[in-house]
C-alpha cells in the first residue's frame, strides 16, 4: 500500500519518463555486468555454455501461436482471389477461408475446412515445411512484416478444435447412399501418415470394412517414432489417429508386410480384400560403408535406431508394449552426419540426451542443405555447429568406443560436379557418431511379399504418380515408399488421392461410374447435424428452429461469427 506520506510515492514516481538535463554516464564494466541480470536471451559468450536442454521437451517452434497473436495474424492476411498459397499447398488445403475463420473467432469453421482437406491437419500445422510450401508463395512475402504464419494460425484452429472433444462422423447424405460395394474389404499397411489418410477419406466416402496393419506395438509411423516431442507431441498424433477411428478405421498392430506374415497375395486371395494400400515407408537407414564395422556398443548410432528410441522415452502413451523406456545417455561430443530434417531432429535430440556438445557434418554447402530453415535456425539457437564440405573417410576406436572421425574435404568442379579431395583431411574427436544419410527399403522379403506388382530398380513399387495405381488394378500405394512424397503433408496427400483410385476401382466392379473428377466428402461432425427431426412434429411447429439452423449454418459457410450454437434433439 503506496500513501502520500510514505517515501514509497517519491520512488514510485521516480519511475516516470521525464526531461533529462544531463546526459547520464556509466562505465561499460559496470553495465556488463547489470545487463546480465535482465537478460531475457542466450549469453553468447558464456565460459561454460552448459547444456540446458538435457531432458527438456517443450514445445521450441517459432509459429506457436497464442489466440491474440493468431487473430493479429489473420487480420493480416490479404485473401487473394487467386491464393498461390493454396496452389503450393500439397493438400490443395483452402488456406485463405480458414485464414478467415479465425480473423471471425470461428475457430470450428476454420478446423472443419483444415480437416475437410487434410485429415493430419494438426500434424501439418506442427511440422510442415511451410516456407518451402505455402508461405514460401504468400505475396506477403517481401512485406515488411514478411509472409503469414500459416502453418501457426493452422496449429491454432485445430488445437482449439482438439480442446472441443468433438468426435468425427460420417455425413448422412453418405450414409443414405451406401449400398453393398461400400462393404468391401479394404487394407492398408503401414500406420503412417498416408495410411491413416487414406483410410479417413475412405471412411468419408462411406466404407465400412477399412483395416490398417501396421508392424509396430505403437501407430503413428514416422510421425510418432522419428519426429521428437518438442516438435510433434504424440497426444496430436494420437487425437487424429482417434478421429479416424470414430468414423470406423480399423488398427491392427503388430502385423507386417513380410513373406513370414502378410504377403499381398494372401490378403487378396485368403483374406479377401478387394483393394490393398500400401504405406510402409522407408524402414531400413542408407548406410555408409565406412560404419560397417562399428554399432551402438561402439557408440554409433543410425537416424532409424536413435530417434525411436528417444520418441519411446519422451513421449507418454506412444508405446505401453516397449522394453526400453529410458533416455539414450549421450555424455560428451557428437557428430551428427547430414543435411537434412532428420539429422536437425537428431542434433537437437542429442543435446536433450545430454550431449555437452553437437557437430553437425555434412557434404555440401550450408546454402544447399535440404533442411527447412525453421530447423536449421533452432539447432543454431541450440548451439548446435556446422561444419560443411566434409564427407566421413574413417572412424577410429580405441577399447571398443569411437574416439574420432576422419574426414575429407568435397569440392565442387567448375562444371558444378562434387568430387572428393583426398589431400585435404580433417580430425573430429568424437564420443558418439549419428548418421542421417536417408532411409530406403532394403528387406528382399518385403520386396518378395509385394508381389505379383512390379518393383522400380530400388526395390519400391512402380506407381502411377497421377493415380497412386501399381502394376495390379487393386493394389495402390503411397508415401515415401512411393517414390514421391519428401514431406509428412505430401504422404497425406498421396493418401487422399489413393483413396479416390480405391474409390473409383472399387465403384467400378459394381458397375458404377463415379466419374474423373474428385469428389471427397468434407469432415463431419454431430455439430453439422444441428437438427434431428422427430415424427410427431408438424412443420410449423418447427418453423423457428428452421430460422436458428439455417442462421448458423450460413455464419458457418460464411465465415461469419455467430456467438451461439442451438442444438435441437426432438424424440
Amino acid at each position: 500500500m503506496v500513501s502520500l506520506g510514505t517515501p514509497d510515492i517519491e520512488a514510485l514516481l521516480a519511475l516516470n519518463p521525464r526531461v533529462n538535463k544531463n546526459a547520464r554516464v556509466v562505465p561499460c564494466t559496470i553495465t556488463k555486468e547489470e545487463k546480465l541480470k535482465w537478460k531475457r536471451n542466450a549469453n553468447k559468450s558464456c565460459k561454460t555454455c552448459e547444456n540446458t536442454y538435457i531432458n527438456d521437451f517443450r514445445d521450441v517452434k517459432h509459429t506457436t501461436l497464442s489466440e491474440r497473436g493468431a487473430l493479429r495474424e489473420a487480420l493480416r492476411c490479404l485473401k487473394c482471389a487467386d491464393a498461390p498459397c493454396q496452389k503450393s499447398c500439397p493438400t490443395q488445403l483452402d488456406i485463405k477461408s480458414f485464414i478467415t475463420s479465425i480473423a471471425n473467432k470461428n475457430y470450428y469453421g476454420a478446423a472443419r475446412q483444415i480437416f475437410s482437406d487434410n485429415p493430419l491437419g494438426l500434424t501439418c500445422g506442427m511440422i510442415c515445411p511451410t516456407s518451402d510450401l505455402c508461405v514460401g508463395s504468400c505475396n506477403l512475402y517481401g512485406s515488411e512484416e514478411g509472409p503469414i504464419n500459416i502453418g501457426g494460425l493452422q496449429q491454432f484452429a485445430t488445437e482449439v478444435f482438439k480442446k472441443m472433444n468433438i468426435r468425427q462422423v460420417v455425413s448422412k447424405e453418405v450414409l443414405m447412399k451406401r449400398n453393398d460395394s461400400h462393404r468391401q474389404p479394404i487394407a492398408l499397411l503401414g500406420c503412417g501418415p498416408a495410411s491413416i489418410s487414406c483410410a479417413s477419406f475412405l471412411c468419408r466416402l462411406g466404407y465400412t470394412d477399412v483395416t490398417i496393419y501396421e508392424k509396430n506395438n505403437f501407430i503413428g509411423g514416422l510421425s510418432s517414432s522419428e519426429i521428437p516431442q518438442f516438435r510433434l507431441p504424440y497426444d496430436v498424433v494420437d487425437f487424429e489417429i482417434q478421429l479416424a477411428k470414430d468414423i470406423g478405421v480399423k488398427i491392427v498392430t503388430g502385423r507386417k508386410l513380410h513373406t513370414s506374415d502378410l504377403t499381398l497375395e494372401k490378403l487378396h486371395n485368403e483374406m479377401g480384400f478387394k483393394a490393398v494400400f500400401i504405406g510402409i515407408g522407408w524402414p531400413e537407414p542408407k548406410h555408409d560403408p565406412v560404419f560397417n564395422e562399428v554399432n551402438e556398443s561402439n557408440g554409433y548410432y543410425t537416424s532409424k535406431s536413435f530417434l525411436p528410441m528417444v520418441a519411446i522415452s519422451s513421449k507418454p502413451g506412444m508405446c505401453y508394449g516397449c522394453k526400453s523406456k529410458r533416455l539414450p545417455s549421450l555424455n560428451g561430443h557428437v557428430i551428427v552426419l547430414g543435411a537434412g530434417d532428420t539429422a536437425m531432429d537428431c542434433a537437437t535430440s542429442a543435446l536433450r540426451c545430454g550431449a555437452n556438445r553437437v557437430t553437425i557434418v555434412l557434404r555440401k554447402s550450408l546454402n544447399t542443405m535440404r533442411a527447412v530453415p525453421e530447423e536449421i535456425e533452432t539447432a543454431r539457437e541450440e548451439r548446435c555447429e556446422f561444419i560443411p564440405y566434409m564427407e566421413p573417410k574413417k572412424v577410429n576406436l580405441k577399447d571398443g568406443r569411437i574416439v574420432s572421425v576422419v574426414f575429407r574435404k568435397t569440392e565442387q568442379d567448375l562444371d558444378g560436379n562434387w568430387y572428393v579431395d583426398d589431400d585435404q583431411t580433417l580430425t573430429l574427436k568424437a564420443d558418439y557418431v549419428i548418421s542421417a544419410f536417408g532411409s530406403t527399403l532394403g528387406d528382399p522379403q518385403v520386396m518378395k511379399a509385394m508381389s505379383p506388382i512390379k518393383l522400380n530398380r530400388w526395390g519400391c513399387p512402380e506407381v502411377c504418380q497421377t493415380t497412386a495405381a501399381t502394376s495390379e488394378p487393386w493394389v495402390f500405394c503411397g508415401g515415401d515408399v512411393a517414390g514421391i512424397a519428401e514431406t509428412t503433408v505430401e504422404s497425406v496427400n498421396d493418401g487422399k488421392v489413393a483413396a479416390w483410385s480405391i474409390h473409383k476401382y472399387l465403384q467400378g466392379l459394381y458397375g458404377e461410374n463415379v466419374g474423373d473428377e474428385p469428389r471427397l466428402p468434407m469432415f463431419f461432425t454431430p455439430i453439422d447435424e444441428v437438427l434431428y427431426f422427430g415424427t410427431n412434429f408438424h412443420f410449423m411447429h418447427l418453423f423457428p428452429y428452421y430460422v436458428i439452423f439455417f442462421t448458423l449454418k450460413l455464419s458457418l459457410q460464411q465465415n461469419i461469427a455467430f456467438p451461439l450454437c442451438f442444438i435441437f434433439v426432438f424424440k
